[in-house]
């Protein structure tokens, strides 16, 4: 058993305002008895233009954000994930959207650099997104024990890639954690169902944090922060505004549901295509 909280803000281009928001919003995790607590993608800065987090960004393991995250997580004994930190990555002009991971110590344990980029243009909308131009993808998935069971780590546009998920779920993930910072007109196309359906495929608990509302760069996004059971069902969520909202973790009666309906071990994959000739 383990109790793990989403984090829902709206966080804006003022870092000491958003990391004062973000630690009132922790505060309350640990109050309401969550083992680790899971902050939005971008909870640090959303900058005025898209460009502007290139001079927000800090370096490896150093900066307000970072410094906050384990100071935070020391003072708490809380285990923090930090939705999203931009950090240098050495190519130029762009940043890495990296999620990082504190022990309740204060100690890093984990980072993983966003690997799927959000370059779209809404469909029947005059609005377009170019994460690319600023951010470099990650390269790595990453896995991660915690207090409440091991972490598959994945950052918002992600969660539109399955395979992603089942090379997590390979690797021993019984959680997901999808911090995100969703666009209006997607979220209220998709967002719901997509996390439904990444918990019932990889029978997995899902956690995800979001921002929610109208940011000083006058952007709007979808919130609805969402806790999901591996059967797929919302045990916790937060539709719009700030604060928290917590759920309990079952290990136990989730291995028991993993044997009882084997899916993970009932898929057949790399099956010979039908009227391939053999060398």
């Amino acid at each position: 058993m383990g109790r793990v909280a989403a984090i829902q803000m709206t966080s804006g281009h003022v870092v000491a305002d958003n990391l004062r928001a973000a630690g009132q919003l922790l505060r309350a995790a640990k109050e309401a008895g969550a083992d680790i607590a899971c902050l939005p993608e971008n909870f640090s800065f959303i900058g005025l233009k898209d460009a502007d987090k290139l001079a927000a960004a800090e370096s490896e393991g150093e900066g307000p954000a970072q410094d906050f995250l384990a100071a935070t997580a020391r003072e708490l004994s809380l285990w923090i994930l930090g939705g999203t930190v931009p950090l240098r990555s050495g190519a130029a002009g762009r940043v890495a959207n990296a999620s990082l991971l504190f022990d309740d110590r204060g100690a890093r344990v984990a980072r993983y650099d966003k690997i799927h980029l959000f370059d779209v243009t809404i469909p029947g909308r005059d609005e377009q997104y170019r994460e690319s131009a600023h951010v470099v993808a990650g390269l790595e998935t990453v896995v991660a024990d915690t207090p409440v069971g091991r972490l598959g780590m994945s950052v918002c546009y992600d969660m539109r890639f399955p395979e992603l998920y089942r090379e997590l779920v390979a690797r021993g993930a019984e959680w997901l954690a999808m911090p995100a910072a969703f666009t209006v007109p997607t979220g209220r196309a998709h967002w719901e169902t997509l996390l439904r359906a990444r918990a019932i495929e990889n029978l997995c608990y899902v956690v995800a944090p979001a921002q929610s509302g109208t940011h000083t760069s006058g952007r709007e996004t979808y919130g609805d922060s969402l806790i999901v059971d591996y059967w797929g069902q919302v045990t916790a969520r937060m539709p719009k505004g700030s604060g928290v909202i917590v759920a309990e973790f079952d290990l136990v009666r989730q291995a028991e549901t993993r044997a009882r309906f084997p899916a993970l071990d009932n898929r057949r994959l790399g099956m010979p295509v039908a009227g391939a000739v053999s060398a």
